[in-house]
C-alpha cells in the first residue's frame, strides 16, 4: 500500500468511537418498514452526515406498495422516501453503493434499544441488518474522499426504505441507478467470522386469492362453494412441489379467510414464499403456478386471482462478480484479513442488481449474527475493519490497480 493509502486507513482508526456512537443512535430510532416517521428520522441523521462531504444529497419519493389484506381487499401501503447521494457523476469509472434503512421490528416490539451486552458486542434492533452496514458505508466514503486520487472515481449511494419487505417500491429505482455504474458494493452483514456471500437464491412472494359462494351451512350447504377447502387443495399442491427440485423450497406460510362455523366461507387466501437456485427453476415454478391458478379459476362457482411475484431473482455468480471477489480477497489480504465465501438462501438488493447485470458483492457490512431476532448483535471492531476494506477497494479502483469493467 502507498503512504497516501496508509494515511487514509489510519484516519479510520481515529473514528472508531464515532462509528459506534452513530450505529447506536441509528439503532435507537425505530425504523420498521411501515413506521415512515421513524425512517424519516433515520434518513435525516444520515442526510446530515452526507451533506458534510458529498456533492448531491437528496430525498427520492417512492411509490406506495399494494398489499392484499386478510379480507381480500387491496390497499396501498405508504413507503418512506429513499436517500440518494451522488459524487462525480460524470466520472468514467463509477461505483454504486446501497443498503437499506428499514428494519423488521415494529413499534410494539419490546426490542428497541441498542447496548453493549458484553465487551466488544453490540445488541440492538437492526444493528447489523443493516444500520451497522450503513455506518460502514458512510465512513468508508468519508475516508475515500480524503484520498488524493479519489477524483478518478465517481460513486453513488442509495439508501432505500423497503428492503425488509422485498424492495417492492424501490427496486425499479435501485436497478435504474445501479445501471449507471460498473460495479456494486452493498452492505448487508458479513458472517460472524467475516465470511461473505457470493451467490443467493431467488425469492418470490405470492398471495392466491380464491373466492367462492357463501351460504348457510345447514340450510343450503350443497349450493355453497367453499373457498377454504379449495385453498387447502391449492396449499397441498404447492407443498407437494417441494419434491420436484432439491434446491427449490416452497413454504406455504399462511391462509386467510373463513368466518362463522355455520357459514360456507367464500374467501380463502393462500400466501406462499418460494426460493429457487437459478432462472430455470424460477421459470418452472412460475409456469406451474400459472397453470394451478388457471385450473382453480375454471372451477364452477369459483374465481382465483394471483397477486405478487419474484421480487428477487436468483443471484448467480457472473464473470464480473468473480473479478470483484478476487479484488476483495486481494484487499483483505493486504489488511491481514482472511475472506471466506458461501452461498445462501436469503436474498438482498444484490439480487436485483444482478438481474440488470451489475456485478456486485452484497455482504460488506459489519460482522455479526442473529438478525431478525432480539439476539441480533454486531462485533464492534468490525465497523472500522470493514470500512478499511471497502476504502482500500475504492482507492485501488481509483488508481487503476483494479479495473471496473
Amino acid at each position: 500500500m502507498t503512504n497516501d493509502q496508509n494515511d487514509v486507513l489510519s484516519w479510520l482508526d481515529t473514528q472508531a468511537t464515532s462509528m459506534r456512537a452513530l450505529t447506536e443512535e441509528l439503532c435507537n430510532i425505530n425504523s420498521y418498514t411501515e413506521n415512515t416517521s421513524g425512517i424519516d428520522a433515520v434518513r435525516a441523521v444520515l442526510k446530515s452526515q452526507y451533506n458534510s462531504f458529498a456533492e448531491t444529497v437528496q430525498e427520492v419519493p417512492l411509490p406506495h406498495h399494494e398489499i392484499v389484506q386478510t379480507n381480500g381487499e387491496k390497499i396501498q401501503l405508504p413507503i418512506a422516501a429513499a436517500l440518494q447521494v451522488i459524487q462525480r457523476p460524470t466520472a468514467a469509472k463509477r461505483v454504486f453503493l446501497c443498503i437499506h434503512m428499514d428494519t423488521v421490528y415494529p413499534l410494539e416490539s419490546p426490542f428497541q434499544k441498542c447496548e453493549e451486552i458484553r465487551p466488544g458486542i453490540l445488541n440492538g434492533p437492526g444493528v447489523i441488518d443493516a444500520k451497522g452496514g450503513a455506518v460502514v458505508m458512510l465512513y468508508a466514503l468519508q475516508a475515500f474522499e480524503r484520498f488524493p486520487e479519489s477524483q478518478n472515481l465517481g460513486w453513488e449511494v442509495v439508501l432505500n426504505t423497503d428492503e425488509e419487505i422485498g424492495s417492492p417500491s424501490s427496486q425499479s429505482f435501485v436497478k435504474e441507478r445501479g445501471q449507471q455504474s460498473q460495479l456494486g458494493l452493498l452492505f448487508e452483514p458479513a458472517m460472524p467470522d467475516g465470511t461473505l456471500v457470493d451467490q443467493r437464491k431467488g425469492s418470490g412472494n405470492y398471495s392466491i386469492i380464491i373466492r367462492g359462494k357463501s351460504v348457510h351451512s345447514g340450510r343450503d350447504f350443497e349450493n355453497g362453494r367453499n373457498a377454504i377447502v379449495l385453498g387447502s387443495e391449492v396449499a397441498a399442491r404447492l407443498h407437494d412441489w417441494n419434491q420436484v427440485h432439491d434446491e427449490v423450497t416452497i413454504n406455504v406460510a399462511r391462509m386467510d379467510g373463513g368466518g362463522p362455523l355455520n357459514v360456507v366461507p367464500d374467501l380463502g387466501i393462500v400466501r406462499v414464499n418460494v426460493r429457487v437456485a437459478n432462472q430455470e427453476q424460477q421459470a418452472w415454478f412460475e409456469k406451474q403456478l400459472e397453470e394451478l391458478v388457471h385450473d382453480c379459476d375454471a372451477r364452477e362457482g369459483f374465481s382465483c386471482e394471483l397477486h405478487g411475484g419474484f421480487f428477487s431473482p436468483p443471484k448467480e455468480l457472473d464473470p464480473g462478480s468473480r473479478k470483484l471477489k478476487e479484488n476483495i480477497e486481494d484487499s483483505a489480504n493486504s489488511l491481514g484479513m482472511d475472506i471466506g465465501w458461501r452461498s445462501t438462501g436469503g436474498v438482498s438488493d444484490g439480487n436485483k442488481l444482478s438481474a440488470v447485470n451489475l456485478p456486485n458483492i452484497d455482504t460488506l457490512g459489519a460482522r455479526g449474527d442473529n438478525m431478525h431476532s432480539v439476539d441480533e448483535y454486531l462485533v464492534i471492531d468490525s465497523l472500522v475493519e470493514r470500512a478499511k476494506l471497502v476504502t482500500l477497494i475504492l482507492m485501488r479502483y481509483a488508481t487503476g490497480e483494479y479495473t471496473v469493467g
